[in-house]
């Protein structure tokens, strides 16, 4: 007999879902643009941007108690929780946040050493390595729109990362370059496997799982992941090291710290929307768009990076808009399906003379 509770996921509207593509949107463009701009102006501390990427955890405690409010205000005799986390739910919680934490140091390393056009062929193993997890833990189906989608995207992204030949930066050495390509590699492992970890998450949750409780999950996170940062900055010395790297800094002390600050709102953004997608729909679509905004993000980085845009980036840009339209069209096919396999409730009734 099994004992383990399932709860099913409470249907979400699709503003919510739009919403939270949007977060994903603008927190997966803003989030490595924002670090590459720390570290080409002279910012060169791992474990530091490691602690940006989740240390923004704080910004959920105004949503958080807003819902609170509200909540006291719907029913005032009844006690209302300020949480609504139980601990099942926060022990996971904290398993994936230490996950996270390395997870943010891998992706730091990585992206101080590697140009943006070769971090492609990590967002393409990223999408293939989800898609596995997604099919381990959660038993993701996939349908030929699926399989189509996940093809494409590693595609293009396989080809952008063709295109850094001599894109290694000045003064770097081979193997700098080669431990910062592994390193995030290795990141994108990670993440890949975090993704159908939250879903499979939400899926054996003991309790009924609302977007309240989503960002309960992320403050945690991140929270988390911050503290295991924080070691790490310990040791290496980074909090004694920031004032004279500001005052060093390229663009100017001022500016170092506004860097910082929207760079950690930034990551904090990619996190929610991340998790709101999975919450909303599933890991394979937060990870199908991160791998089609890939090419949005080289295109930044070429308006605001100077970095040359070639022909071969504009392949690899068609190949993602296909891919993304294919996982579109599928979906949309899907949702036919079950319109019309649904019963209509007219049928049922009978008419008697």
């Amino acid at each position: 007999m099994e004992t383990e509770q399932t709860l099913e996921k409470p249907a979400v509207s699709k503003p919510l879902l739009i919403l939270n593509c949007l977060l994903l949107a603008v927190g997966t463009c803003g989030g490595p643009l924002l670090m590459r701009l720390y570290f080409l102006h002279g910012g060169n501390r791992i474990w530091f941007s490691s602690w940006l990427e989740t240390s923004g955890w704080p910004i959920f405690l105004f949503p958080l108690i807003v819902a609170y409010f509200l909540r006291r205000f719907a029913d005032p005799t009844k006690p209302t929780k300020f949480f609504l986390m139980k601990p099942p739910l926060f022990f996971a919680s904290v398993f994936i946040g230490i996950i996270t934490g390395l997870d943010d140091y891998l992706y730091a390393y990585g992206v101080a050493y590697l140009p943006v056009s070769t971090s492609a062929l990590i967002m393409a193993s990223k999408l293939a390595f989800t898609a596995g997890f997604a099919y381990v833990l959660v038993k993701q189906r996939f349908d030929f729109y699926s399989i189509n989608t996940i093809f494409l995207l590693t595609l293009a992204a396989g080809i952008l990362a063709m295109d850094t030949n001599g894109d290694r930066p000045a003064g770097e050495s081979s193997k700098e370059y080669i431990v910062g390509f592994l390193m995030t590699v290795g990141a994108s492992v990670l993440y890949g496997f975090i993704l159908p970890l939250m879903e499979l998450v939400y899926k054996k949750a003991k309790q009924k799982i609302d977007y309240t409780l989503v960002m309960e999950i992320q403050m945690v996170m991140c929270l988390v992941a911050t503290i295991f940062s924080t070691v790490g900055m310990i040791v290496a010395n980074d909090f004694k090291e920031i004032p004279r790297e500001a005052r060093e800094f390229g663009l100017g002390e001022t500016k170092y710290y506004v860097v910082v600050v929207a760079s950690a709102i930034a990551w904090q953004i990619f996190f929610i929307g991340a998790i709101g997608v999975i919450f909303c729909s599933s890991s394979l679509l937060s990870a199908v768009l991160i791998a089609f905004l890939l090419p949005v993000k080289v295109i930044l980085a070429v308006i605001f990076y100077d970095e040359k845009f070639a022909a071969i980036k504009g392949v690899s840009l068609a190949l993602s808009l296909w891919g993304f339209i294919s996982y579109l069209y599928g979906e949309r096919q899907k949702s036919k399906k079950l319109n019309v396999d649904k019963p209509n409730p007219m049928d049922r009734i009978v008419i008697s003379e």
